[in-house]
């Protein structure tokens, strides 16, 4: 639906850790990269291409991100700030209160300032929080069919409060929100592998929201559709504008053959 070429800072003549901003420049302008573009944080892009698709009347009713993105509490911030629910990858050590944490004031010793209302709970590690749980907490999951059978495995599903630095900052002086924590331990294991958070509803059912959870399956498909078969990966040029030209032209071809796939074809001539 959208694309956008990250610029890292040793490529923005403005950023302090460039050493050698006359060589930045010169080596922008052999690639003809616009002069208003600069760095920007990879989880920034993301938010301003929803933006964009926003803007073309195409409101995504949910985005799923892998960790990389999901572990940035400003990008699920920007997410909640535009009503858009998410299903996002964590790391292990995401801090988190328990969904039942509330905020309490301590009694006023009498001088200086008042006490103000604040979570005095323990803060915990997503992988702390799902081991305290232990294996009881768990669920068989068979989320879809997979080239060799069901795939299935074993899931956690608990509601918490993330609070890590930006969300406390963010929510300062109120309640910090409730989502889920999706946490994926399979048979073998020590421990979990894979930990989600998502602000889907509180209803949801476990199943579609592993699903959701493992969908990254289909990005990977188009991805790999898009190298192989219709030559992303074919651009040999050094250029912003031919760069974009290339995927521009590849993102047509594949949208092409989904609509083709998803058309019903007309019954042929025996």
């Amino acid at each position: 639906m959208n694309w956008r070429l990250f610029v890292p800072e040793q490529w923005d003549a403005a950023s302090p850790r460039t050493e050698d901003p006359a060589a930045v420049a010169a080596r922008r302008q052999r690639c003809r990269i616009p002069a208003d573009v600069g760095h920007v944080p990879k989880w920034q892009l993301a938010l301003d291409m929803i933006d964009e698709l926003e803007s073309w009347g195409l409101d995504p009713p949910l985005v799923v991100a892998d960790e990389g993105y999901g572990q940035d509490g400003a990008f699920r911030l920007g997410l909640t700030e535009r009503d858009i629910p998410y299903v996002v990858g964590v790391r292990s050590d995401t801090a988190l209160l328990e969904a039942e944490a509330c905020r309490s004031v301590a009694p006023y010793a009498g001088t200086g300032r008042r006490p103000v209302p604040r979570y005095r709970q323990r803060r915990i590690s997503a992988r702390q929080l799902v081991l305290e749980g232990g294996r009881r907490a768990l669920h068989t999951v068979r989320w879809r069919m997979g080239s060799k059978g069901p795939l299935r495995s074993r899931f956690a599903a608990l509601r918490v409060r993330p609070a890590g630095v930006r969300i406390r900052r963010a929510y300062a002086g109120g309640e910090l929100p409730v989502c889920w924590l999706l946490a994926e331990w399979p048979p073998g294991e020590p421990e979990p592998v894979k930990y989600w958070l998502s602000t889907l509803e509180a209803d949801v059912p476990l199943r579609r929201l592993v699903g959701l959870a493992k969908i990254r399956w289909r990005i990977e498909h188009d991805y790999r559709e898009l190298k192989t078969g219709l030559g992303l990966d074919h651009f040999e040029g050094r250029t912003w504008s031919g760069w974009h030209h290339h995927v521009t032209l590849v993102s047509v071809a594949h949208a092409f053959c989904t609509l083709e796939r998803l058309n019903p074809k007309a019954p042929a001539a025996a």
